[in-house]
């Protein structure tokens, strides 16, 4: 009997205590200002480093007071009352606090204390796995299967110019990034120090540790990062990276906006060159929280304001487009997709077709989205084991354009990050008639060259060499963007014409090489017909 009440008095105080455990919420306080704090703005360095002081500087990128930290008064002040202090975000001036709602009131009472929302129920700190991410996976796949995603984009050619992402420093915001520090393919990126381990950090357990929870940033990583002799190769294998795990799996909530806002801050403070989100949001566990259509705008989510802000500093950032295109109540982006100097990424399959569940747009401000597509089917991944195999959606297609963006910064360092977003639209396979399914199209390293360093002509057409030694004549338009296609004529120095075709061109190939092989010594004329004009090139063949 006396051991019958003991259990029945240890029952109810789990009871009890549980109970009250379930009080304690998530909330986010937003203060007026940043009014007492030490730093200042003549002296970035005691909150930047140097590397996000000369990211700034290259871009002339002013450094305001929304990059000062935020006030330790105010902090301490909301500390005072009884909560438990977390994260804190300068870009939005609030600190993330854990604790019974029956405290609102005094922290909301605080003189400098501007709102405060609710952000997640329960406590935080749990463990947990993660929900996939619309992901189809087949284990065990190997042999050399990353030439598809490569050649794609040209990344294979990008490599034999040892544009492999050396001196680029990525920032990947994920769920977690299990067998990273332990299997093979990313073993590189430890021994030659390419990885952040002050930096990185989970956000969803306050935690350093992210090398454990679901494998979807393990996933992503080594499409950008991961190397295996003679059987797989990320696309920017030489890259730095910092990790941070953002993503809480069991739950969706917001959250996971503010820990991808805290992470995007450490970040560009660190001085990262690139931020990578393989993550969307639009629908909530709490519907209260859920975003509208037409909140797809690029002003209105949380995540989305987060990673406009991180562009406003000079930052590359990409983003995968989301996989909603079949769920009929949907179908378009999610945030941060929608931001307006982000890169979303749709997906294709090995056809070039899209796939059908990748986002479609426009945004709800009727702007093109997605961006850009890459191969968003049958990528292939290094899981946690350490094994490849092959996983399909949006989130595996970004990784990809990263990876390209990334060999874009090391050739031309002296771009910005907005200069570099628009280079990979401008020389897109779809630039010119970019549309809603796949953006400007799918962007490729050699395209990208040739814009950037196409020597200038002063004619509408060249034609060299002239004389001609060998058997290989190249036909080039000024530009790809106003000439993109014309009629070739070979004609005889006696009139006659002995050669006819159409030729077409873009960025990728900016140039046509014609067979001049059957064609004895002599005099020729080319006569090029585009659109409403007429050029004429006298040729000698040797």
């Amino acid at each position: 009997m006396g051991s019958c009440r003991i259990l029945y008095v240890l029952f109810l105080f789990a009871f009890v205590w549980a109970g009250a455990e379930a009080q304690q919420n998530r909330y986010m306080v937003f203060f007026k200002n940043k009014e007492g704090i030490s730093q200042s703005l003549s002296r970035p360095i005691e909150f930047l480093s140097e590397k996000a002081i000369q990211r700034r500087l290259k871009q002339n990128i002013e450094i305001t007071a929304d990059d000062l930290p935020v006030s330790n008064a105010y902090v301490q002040g909301v500390s005072d009352i009884g909560v438990d202090v977390f994260f804190r975000t300068r870009w939005m001036n609030g600190v993330l606090v854990q604790c019974d709602p029956s405290l609102l009131p005094s922290i909301e009472a605080l003189a400098y204390v501007d709102r405060v929302e609710l952000v997640a129920p329960l406590g935080t700190l749990q463990n947990g796995g993660r929900r996939s991410f619309n992901l189809r996976r087949k284990s065990n796949h190997t042999g050399s299967e990353t030439e598809t995603q490569l050649q794609m984009l040209g990344l294979d050619q990008m490599h034999d110019g040892n544009y492999k992402g050396q001196g680029v420093t990525i920032a990947i915001l994920d769920s977690g990034f299990p067998g990273v520090n332990s299997a093979p393919a990313f073993q590189n990126i430890f021994s030659e120090q390419r990885f952040a381990p002050d930096v990185s950090y989970d956000f969803v357990h306050n935690s350093p540790d992210v090398f454990q929870y679901d494998d979807h940033g393990t996933e992503v990583l080594s499409v950008i990062g991961a190397e295996v002799p003679d059987a797989f190769t990320g696309g920017a294998y030489e890259a730095s990276f910092q990790l941070f795990v953002t993503e809480d799996v069991p739950t969706e909530y917001r959250i996971e906006e503010y820990n991808w806002l805290f992470a995007a801050e450490r970040a560009d403070s660190a001085g990262v060159d690139i931020i990578h989100s393989s993550l969307g949001y639009y629908d909530f566990d709490d519907p209260a929280m859920n975003y509208t259509k037409a909140q797809m705008d690029g002003r209105t989510a949380i995540v989305t304001r987060a990673a406009q802000s991180a562009a406003d500093r000079g930052i590359v950032v990409i983003t995968s487009a989301g996989n909603e295109g079949t769920i009929a109540s949907w179908r378009i982006i999610t945030a941060p997709a929608d931001a307006v100097d982000v890169l979303a990424v749709g997906g294709v399959n090995a056809a070039l077709q899209k796939v059908p569940s990748s986002s479609i747009g426009p945004s709800a401000d009727n702007r093109i989205k997605p961006d850009l597509a890459a191969l968003g089917s049958g990528v292939k991944v290094v899981r946690a084991t350490g094994q490849i195999s092959t996983a399909s959606g949006t989130s595996l297609a970004a990784p990809l354009v990263t990876s390209l963006a990334a060999g874009v910064l090391q050739r031309y360092p002296e771009l910005g990050n907005k200069e570099v977003i628009s280079l990979l639209r401008q020389t897109a396979s779809q630039a010119k008639n970019p549309d809603n399914l796949l953006g400007f199209g799918i962007p490729n390293f050699r395209a990208i060259v040739n814009y950037q360093e196409g020597v200038a002509q002063t004619r509408p057409f060249e034609i060299y060499p002239n004389p001609l030694k060998d058997d290989t004549l190249t036909i080039s338009p000024y530009d790809p963007d106003v000439i993109d296609s014309c009629e070739v004529e070979i004609i005889s120095s006696q009139g006659q014409i002995i050669g006819r075709g159409t030729v077409y061109f873009d960025w990728l190939n900016r140039t046509y090489q014609a067979d001049m092989s059957a064609m004895a010594p002599g005099v020729y004329f080319i006569r090029i017909h585009s659109e409403k004009t007429r050029h004429t090139f006298k040729l000698v063949k040797l």
